[in-house]
């Protein structure tokens, strides 16, 4: 605690105690209850020299997290593995030379785990040369990488988060959220047998920003600006399947719509622009999300930028906190484990490249475990 407020909070109790104020037998003032942490965030790991982003937990418990590089380089691992407080290279240390800047990940029905890299490095000026790569995690080794070359990405692509679904192609199919960098967002979709990549949606309202689009950040109002950002802003970000695979859902970083389309339409390359978007189901609002799960019930999991949480959305569309803490300063990607979620803390919208070149961040930067509330469930 900061010295100034130890010498306030000592005056105010002096002033309390004081049997003279008579101000002390006034009923307190409500407030808001969201302003009170809900004290089931506990922090795990704090790293000095390089922020955590992607987030993925693998079947025998150990968590992986992304140092990307496209905002700030960085020294130590690009992709490493947390376990009993120490992070190790992942898969192994020679692999970190070839990736670039690691972002996105998930681990797929099978247990492997898939790793998109932006590639990317901050103060790069050659356009971004992003991959997505396949992680054995029984054997530790990279046994797929897929280049996403053009048309399907494009100069101002931002490959920022990708899911797997197995259920449709020989091999599976992958979605990625092309956030972009201008304002081209949209949908990179990936035949995993035959590594054909393609793109859909690109422009389309439901990927890009809200039009005059406004947020709370560190207690000041920004709005959304394409050209001088004050905020960490974009189109498509956060994008999760749900528990069978049957429908994608997706939300644009500037914005608080949930939209979803069914990958039986995604996955076919032979399905019309027109007829997807005419299949796009707008889901209603939630919050200012970034990282997405779903959990094996069918509800799906967000963080929200805007209130410092994580929030639930129940298979019948209820919204309830799973957790609010003032220090989930731009709570990133999300690790569902049967004992709460692990939350990736990356205190975005305080980058640079937001304020003219000053770096507000604040180390350390967190990674968090958020436990089950009580009740866990409705």
């Amino acid at each position: 605690m900061h010295r100034n407020w130890k010498r306030l909070l000592s005056t105010t109790i002096v002033l309390v105690s004081t049997p003279v104020a008579l101000a002390a037998q006034e009923p307190l003032d409500s407030v808001d209850h969201g302003f009170a942490p809900s004290g089931n965030v506990s922090v795990v790991a704090r790293f000095q020299e390089a922020q955590p982003s992607g987030l993925a937990a693998l079947p025998d418990g150990r968590l992986i997290l992304s140092f990307p590089r496209s905002s700030v380089d960085h020294g130590g691992p690009r992709l490493g593995v947390w376990k009993d407080g120490v992070l190790t290279p992942y898969p192994d240390a020679a692999a970190q030379a070839r990736f670039v800047s690691p972002l996105g990940m998930t681990v797929d029905a099978k247990g492997r785990l898939w790793l998109l890299d932006e590639g990317l490095v901050a103060g790069q000026t050659a356009p971004a040369r992003p991959h997505l790569y396949a992680i054995d995690p029984f054997g530790d080794r990279i046994v797929e990488d897929i280049p996403l070359t053009a048309p399907a990405a494009l100069p101002d692509t931002h490959v920022n988060d990708v899911r797997i679904d197995l259920t449709h192609g020989s091999a599976g199919t992958a979605y990625i959220s092309d956030t972009s960098f201008k304002d081209h967002p949209g949908i990179i979709i990936v035949d995993l047998a035959t590594g054909q990549v393609r793109r859909v949606l690109t422009g389309a309202p439901e990927v890009r920003p809200d039009p005059g689009f406004a947020m709370m950040v560190d207690g000041e109002l920004h709005r959304f600006d394409a050209r001088h950002p004050q905020m960490a802003q974009g189109g498509i970000d956060g994008i999760v399947l749900n528990v069978d695979a049957t429908r994608l859902y997706w939300t644009p970083l500037s914005s608080r719509r949930l939209y979803s389309l069914p990958t039986a339409l995604l996955a076919d390359p032979a399905t019309s622009p027109a007829r997807l978007r005419g299949a796009i189901r707008d889901e209603g609002e939630i919050g200012v999300a970034d990282g997405m799960a779903a959990g094996p019930d069918g509800s799906l999991f967000f963080t929200d930028i805007e209130r410092h949480a994580i929030e639930r959305r129940w298979p019948d569309g209820h919204l309830s906190t799973v957790a609010h803490d003032p220090r989930l300063v731009a709570p990133d990607s999300i690790g569902l484990t049967p004992n709460g979620l692990f939350v990736t803390v990356g205190q975005w919208s305080r980058m640079p490249g937001n304020h003219k070149g000053r770096d507000l961040q604040e180390r350390p930067w967190l990674l968090v475990h958020v436990a089950w509330p009580k009740p866990a469930q409705r």
